[in-house]
Order: structure tokens, then C-alpha cells, then sequence
């Protein structure tokens, strides 16, 4: 496609699926690609084997959020690496501490994501954290 002559097309996106995420809840793909960019849906604690919600604390969800994001990515040709921008969505916002350790661990490379983190009332499957990000996809 020659960008100074043409508009984009939707044949131009690519959907991401990934057997290591969870199925999404709603008529959406895990991510989509176009012009170099990977955007990943929102991931909730869902165990993709089961489709349950992880049992725990705030911590195991955070965790496997990211796995599942992680898991997203690196089949869109991403990872956590190549994180520009990141929304994390948790109804309770004092438990931020704690999801910003298990985060940190995950995104250690510098420069760290751009991020907004938001209380909201409720989350899919009734879900206490959910992230969702924008990365640059390998060449």
C-alpha cells in the first residue's frame, strides 16, 4: 500500500488469537495489528486453559493479567518489551501498591511504558484488575 495514495483499509488489520491467552468475554479480538503497531484488548484474570477467574489475592491476578498479555503479544509479534502504553483498570485503587510490584517486575526494561491507572466500579466476570496496552511489533 502506498500510504501517500491510500487510506487504510480494515484488510489492513490483522486480528491477534494466541491458545495461551483466554478466549475473549465479548465480540472482540485479543489484539489487533496495523502499520507496525500491536493493540492489545484489556486482559482480566482468566486462566486460558479454564476460562476461570483466577482464585487469590490481587497479586496471582495481577500476575496472570500479564501472562495472558504477554501471551498476547508475543503471538502479534510483540512482548512486554516493546510496551509503549499501558491502562491498567482496577476497581479497588487502594490495592494499586500491590499491582504496581507485580507490574514492575514484568515491565523492568527501560524506557518503562507511558500509563494511566483507573478506578473503575466493575470489571468483566466481576474481574478486580484488567490491562490492556499498545506495543510497537517486531520487524
Amino acid at each position: 500500500m502506498n500510504s501517500a495514495t491510500a487510506e487504510p483499509t480494515t484488510s489492513d488489520i490483522r486480528a491477534v488469537r494466541s491458545q495461551n491467552a483466554p478466549e475473549p468475554v465479548g465480540p472482540y479480538s485479543q489484539a489487533v495489528v496495523h502499520g507496525g503497531w500491536l493493540f492489545a484488548s484489556g486482559q482480566i484474570p482468566l486462566e486460558p486453559a479454564t476460562g476461570e477467574l483466577v482464585p487469590g489475592e490481587i497479586e496471582a491476578q495481577t500476575e496472570r493479567v500479564l501472562e495472558n498479555l504477554s501471551a498476547v503479544l508475543q503471538e502479534g509479534g510483540s512482548s512486554l518489551d516493546r510496551v509503549v502504553r499501558v491502562t491498567i483498570y482496577l476497581t479497588d485503587l487502594s490495592l494499586f501498591p500491590r499491582v504496581n510490584a507485580v507490574y514492575a517486575r514484568y515491565f523492568s526494561a527501560e524506557p518503562a511504558p507511558a500509563r494511566a491507572t483507573v478506578e473503575v466500579s466493575a470489571l468483566p466476570l466481576g474481574a478486580a484488575v484488567e490491562i490492556d496496552a499498545i506495543a510497537i511489533v517486531d520487524a
